[in-house]
Formats: structure tokens, C-alpha cells, sequence
């Protein structure tokens, strides 16, 4: 099954802040760009940070930050948020490459309902 294409604006991979385009316009992704930004978003987004749905997010201050989980949980929690909170994906795989000054760095490899591979990494 096909989603139809729509876009999002487009965020700067580095500060996560808005970006503008040639012509001085807020600029916008579309897919497979827009899929790929939009589940960055989802698993950076923590439970109860977004105030109109406080269901959404990865519970990172009751079950990450601090606990030090096993990396099977946090690859499934953000494979589960990524399928649950972005439309138009199809399977999601999620990763870990590093931990690093209490960072933790990974790829998150997504396939569309179109059946285009994108990636994004965290």
C-alpha cells in the first residue's frame, strides 16, 4: 500500500533548528528526506514532552537516563516509537554503535510503505 507523499519542515542536522531554502523560505523535506527526519524525531522526543499528547516519547527519564538499560530495550522502544508515531513506515531497525561520554550513537535504518530505504543516524 502506497502513503501519499507529504513533506516536513526541514531541520538542520546539526542544531535541529529551522533551515531556509534558496529563496529565503522556511524549507521543507519531502520523502523518503521527510520519513527519515521525522522518525529522528520520534525517538528523540521524551514521554510527556509533547503537551498536547504526553503519551508520546521514549520514557527516557523513567527507564533510560541514569538506569543504564540493556541496548535490546532502547533498540526496541525506539523501533516501536518510529512505527507508532511516523506514517508511512513500513519496518524500522535500529542500531547501536557507541556509547561515548554518555552518549549513545547508533543508525536507524527505515523502509517506507513505498519500499525506499533511508537512514538516520543518531
Amino acid at each position: 500500500m502506497s502513503t501519499p507523499p507529504y513533506s516536513t519542515i526541514a531541520l538542520d542536522v546539526d542544531t535541529w533548528d529551522l533551515t531556509v531554502d534558496a529563496n529565503g523560505n522556511i524549507a521543507v523535506n519531502t520523502p523518503p528526506l521527510a520519513v527519515a527526519q521525522d522518525v529522528a524525531s520520534a525517538i528523540r522526543t521524551f514521554e510527556g514532552e509533547v503537551y498536547y499528547d504526553t503519551s508520546q516519547g521514549i520514557p527516557y527519564w523513567t527507564k533510560v537516563l541514569g538506569k543504564l538499560p540493556p541496548s535490546s530495550l532502547l533498540i526496541e522502544m525506539m523501533n516501536s516509537e518510529a512505527k507508532a508515531r511516523v506514517d508511512g513506515v513500513s519496518s524500522v531497525q535500529t542500531v547501536i554503535s557507541g556509547f561515548t561520554d554518555r552518549a549513545t550513537t547508533g543508525t536507524v535504518y527505515i523502509v517506507d510503505d513505498n519500499n525506499v530505504s533511508s537512514s538516520v543516524t543518531f
